[in-house]
């Protein structure tokens, strides 16, 4: 077999694992859709909603920051080491050191964390604290039922880092429905039985952190790594991944800070600010989760083994092919986003106690969020260029003039757009963190620019426009899809949805893209 034909069987292994993995995740996030829609028919964008978007977003950013941000990103290049240049003891006693250093460290954190509930809502939301005394508490209160969720569930992203290690995409990437389901089946079933019935989500998350990760277990003793956690913190192994760890909790988590200072900032804002950055926040979400973040999974333990077997070559063509497909799905993903804000948020939420007006406030963040859609999605892809390299030094400097950036913006904007503002800010921060990943890439010299891109770049230009003018043509006001029944809105969005799909796919078509060249090089 030639070196080009291995490629190509490479990069379709890498396209059906990521395959894998979208269906996985899109069945995640159209359950997470269902939840948000639940959510917002009972609790609709009032002060109770706004304390639990709070109380849930603390654990789930430092999940994100920790778990699934630094620690997958330095866990999952040294763990491909071990398992190719190390026998399986090996690998298993370093799974068991970090089980058990992990797990120590965060049993640590989420005591005090729990004991200190009042000064992190403080900290994260200090509007709060200023104004609403009674969402403050509130948030206090159910920070403390929420917290430990980052415990469960940076344990469970530690068993799914394995998982993907050794090819088994489809489980750690169905794991997020459980929390889905644990949240509607909380708001329907429990509500009634909590006072305030917001308590219910809560309890909620909880139960998901315990469901997520029995779930995995069994997995893990398939491939014989079901770990017996031992404390380990002088194993070179372990302090390997720490070094870089440490400085990784800036580099793919900077698009999370941002959000979060979004949040920060929105709880001094009108009341709903919170709760309508975030149902925008979860639509933008939705394609970043599907398509970014499942082709950075599946590249980062190729992009890893690459590296260590110093196959350059291979490793620039690698990023090639996941960045084309980043912006093959993302820049529609954005434009349609853009374009069906309104439609979108009233055929999803606006149902109960979630109002006209914050469909109208939700739809202007969410417009925002989209501009920097396809930003958010190459973050994901290009710092895995770095951390597949154990270089997290390099991501940091970026992020932390990235977050910088986006203080700025976020001063600079907030005064005159209010929650849209930190929303348009957290999009042109995304920008510049991405724009400076690649650069680097470029001048460290692992990344060339294959041929083709220019009549790729042209095709994709193209469809998107007719893309955007056919659903521009057939779409009728937002006053009219507030009249609609629900059944009514899900035919006109799908009629809208399909139209779109299928002008963009046969632009492409028309224009020579094929189905080989999602495998090929052009």
């Amino acid at each position: 077999m030639s070196g080009e034909q291995a490629q190509s069987k490479k990069r379709a292994g890498l396209l059906r694992s990521s395959a894998v993995v979208g269906v996985m995740t899109m069945l995640s996030r159209v359950l997470g859709l269902a939840r948000d829609v639940v959510v917002a028919s009972y609790f609709g964008a009032s002060g109770s909603a706004d304390a639990f978007f709070v109380a849930f977003k603390i654990p789930n950013f430092l999940r994100r920051l920790f778990a699934e941000g630094a620690f997958s990103q330095a866990f999952v290049p040294v763990l491909s080491e071990y398992r190719t240049q190390r026998d399986l003891e090996a690998v298993k006693q370093l799974v068991n050191y970090v089980a058990g250093t992990l797990g120590s460290i965060l049993i640590a954190v989420t005591v005090l964390a729990v004991i200190g509930a009042p000064m992190l809502t403080a900290l994260f939301a200090p509007g709060f604290y200023m104004g609403d005394e009674g969402k403050f508490e509130l948030a206090a209160q159910m920070l403390r039922i929420t917290f430990p969720y980052l415990l469960l569930i940076s344990l469970t992203a530690f068993a799914g880092a394995v998982l993907n290690s050794y090819e088994r995409f489809a489980v750690p990437a169905f794991t997020p429905v459980l929390l889905n389901i644990s949240l509607i089946g909380s708001a329907i079933f429990l509500s009634p039985l909590f006072d305030p019935p917001i308590l219910a989500l809560a309890w909620g998350v909880m139960i998901a952190g315990v469901l997520q990760l029995v779930f995995q277990l069994p997995f893990m003793a398939r491939i014989h790594l079901l770990p017996k956690p031992v404390w380990g913190w002088r194993d070179e192994g372990v302090q390997r991944i720490m070094k870089l760890m440490i400085p990784a909790l800036f580099g793919v988590s900077v698009t999370q800070i941002n959000l979060l200072l979004d949040t920060v900032l929105a709880s001094f804002l009108q009341t709903g600010s919170v709760s309508w950055l975030y149902y925008s926040d979860r639509l933008a979400e939705l394609p970043l989760g599907v398509f970014g973040i499942a082709i950075a999974t599946v590249i980062l333990p190729s992009l890893s083994r690459k590296h260590a077997e110093q196959s350059s070559e291979h490793f620039s063509s690698t990023l090639n092919w996941a960045m084309q497909m980043v912006m093959l799905i993302g820049i529609p993903a954005a434009v349609a986003l853009f374009i069906l804000a309104e439609p979108m948020l009233i055929t999803l939420f606006h149902y109960g106690a979630l109002t006209d007006r914050d469909v109208e406030m939700a739809a202007m963040s969410l417009r925002a969020y989209s501009c920097g859609l396809l930003a958010f999605m190459l973050i994901k892809v290009l710092a895995t260029g770095y951390f597949s390299r154990q270089d997290t030094k390099t991501p940091v400097k970026i992020g932390i003039q990235a977050a910088a950036a986006n203080m700025v913006f976020n001063l600079i904007l907030i005064g005159p757009f209010a929650h849209v503002g930190l929303a348009a800010a957290t999009a042109m921060s995304a920008f510049m963190n991405a724009g400076f990943l690649l650069y680097g890439l470029i001048q460290s010299g692992v990344f060339t620019w294959s041929s083709g891109w220019g009549k790729q770049l042209f095709r994709m230009l193209a469809a998107n426009m007719a893309m955007a003018a056919a659903v521009i043509w057939v779409a009728v006001p937002s006053e009219q899809w507030l009249v609609m029944d629900i059944w009514q809105r899900i035919t006109n969005m799908g009629v809208l949805v399909l139209l779109g799909v299928s002008v963009y796919v046969v632009v492409l078509l028309v224009l020579g893209l094929r189905p080989r060249h999602l495998r090929h090089r052009s």
